[in-house]
């Protein structure tokens, strides 16, 4: 793993945001980045060696995640009483996991301690797995797509681990086909997203739907807060359309702790409904499915760890414990809460002193976790200024499909992080050269009207962050 500075292409940043990161913008005065969030300025460089190891590691930690779920569903009192999930959403926790064949989740993504086969460090030469983006994971557009074109227009390697595209179109043909047998007709999947002001979560939502509509579905956009709830206790769109399917970009604890969250558990008790005259009166599927707030809450890892420490796959697993479990002899830690992101109110701490803290007072009310201290490989650019890369391993439909890197000049990776693109050095050459388009391209690919016959709320918000 080598991390290997370039030439940016000319007008990188405008290049981008034409291909969806409409979030890279120069950083505001005051702004804490220094950076734009593709600089376009490096790139990590793997071998086939490497790319196999995360994948094999990726297939066993899975596997692992997969038991835990099967234990959990069969003792309730272990996910409310460690997981802080309320009692109202354990039925359809264990109904949406029990699903045979297994559908209703798309995707989700490892963040990944690793410095390469080669590292001076050996104990950077094994991945270590920090924790599991299961219901939320942003980053899928760079990762899928934006870093794929980087390659085909800079020739940076032979090849990229990333089929994300691919197996997202198959997974949303795969799944939807299970839910259209379970609701009995043709369905139009929504997609919404909460209302930020970066257009990061409007692009990321854009960026799935889009494969969903490659797939063969029709899709509607909304925001989450145009969700209504009707008088017959079902959910209905901003044109009083029933809600049949809907992939949210918003996360499963924000919902459960809104007023409509426990009428939502009891809808997805009805899906497949339908009354006497054959008319469908059930309920909404929610993409990702309940059963994601097991694997997305941090007290995952400490489950794991409980469940398979003595198990010769725990050697892609850092030893961690909830916080009132953890042993004394643990003095060199990360402190995470069981329910945070983007890295707010993290505390690394090394024999009782401070490395990094990154208090945020956002999260933690419902308990933390400590995790074996595993700092991140430290990269020196050539100014000798020191960047920590955080691999992101991406899961399609429970199978590896591809790598994003998240780098950042702290050891804990948070909001003004930078994204990089990777490549393989030693695999067969896998594309065809392309040019960079030139600036008069980017211009008018940045002119976006929308579609008339689409309900677009999302896709003018865009717009408008984009202009």
């Amino acid at each position: 793993m080598r991390r290997v500075p370039v030439e940016k292409r000319p007008n990188a940043q405008r290049l981008v945001q034409s291909q969806g990161i409409v979030y890279c913008k120069d950083p505001k005065p005051g702004d804490p980045a220094t950076e734009l969030f593709w600089p376009d300025d490096r790139y990590y460089s793997f071998t086939n060696a490497e790319i196999k190891l995360m994948e094999e590691a990726g297939k066993d930690v899975f596997a692992m995640c997969c038991e835990a779920a099967e234990y959990l569903v069969n003792h309730l009192e272990v996910i409310t009483s460690k997981m802080a999930i309320p009692a109202f959403a354990l039925k359809q926790i264990k109904e949406t996991w029990e699903r045979e064949p297994v559908w209703g989740s798309i995707y989700g993504r490892f963040d990944i301690c690793f410095g390469g086969l080669d590292h001076p460090d050996p104990r950077l030469r094994i991945p270590k797995f920090y924790e599991f983006n299961a219901d939320t994971p942003t980053t899928i557009i760079e990762a899928g797509s934006i870093q794929w074109f980087w390659l085909e227009q800079t020739g940076h390697g032979t090849d990229q681990f990333n089929s994300i595209v691919e197996d997202l179109i198959e997974a949303w043909k795969r799944n939807l086909i299970q839910v259209e047998k379970k609701l009995g007709h043709r369905v139009t999947v929504h997609f919404a997203v909460g209302q930020e002001p970066t257009g990061e979560d409007a692009m990321a939502t854009t960026f799935l739907m889009d494969t969903c509509q490659q797939a063969g579905w029709p899709t509607k956009t909304m925001f989450m807060d145009q969700i209504a709830l009707g008088p017959d206790g079902r959910f209905y769109d901003q044109y009083n359309e029933h809600i049949d399917v809907i992939f949210k970009l918003y996360p499963w604890e924000w919902m459960i702790e809104q007023d409509f969250a426990e009428v939502c558990f009891k809808d997805m008790d009805n899906i497949g409904l339908r009354n006497d005259a054959g008319d469908y009166i059930g309920g909404t599927v929610w993409i990702e499915p309940p059963y994601k707030m097991l694997w997305s809450n941090k007290a995952l890892f400490a489950i794991l760890w409980d469940l398979f420490k003595d198990d010769p796959r725990s050697k892609w697993l850092l030893p961690t414990y909830l916080e009132s479990e953890a042993p004394a002899s643990l003095t060199h830690f990360a402190r995470k809460p069981i329910y945070a992101r983007e890295g707010a109110d993290v505390v690394l701490k090394a024999d009782g002193q401070v490395i990094q803290d990154a208090t945020m007072g956002w999260y933690g009310k419902e308990g933390y976790i400590v995790q074996e201290l595993a700092l991140l490989p430290e990269f020196l650019n050539e100014e000798g200024v020191s960047y920590y890369p955080v691999l992101g391993l991406w899961f399609i439909d429970g199978e590896p499909a591809g790598l994003g890197i998240r780098e950042d000049k702290i050891p804990v990776t948070v909001q003004t992080s930078t994204f990089i693109p990777h490549s393989i050095s030693d695999a067969p050459l896998n594309y065809e050269r392309k040019p960079v388009p030139d600036i008069h391209e980017i211009e008018a690919s940045l002119q976006y009207t929308g579609d008339e016959n689409e309900s677009n709320s999302v896709l003018n918000y865009i717009d408008s962050v984009v202009n």
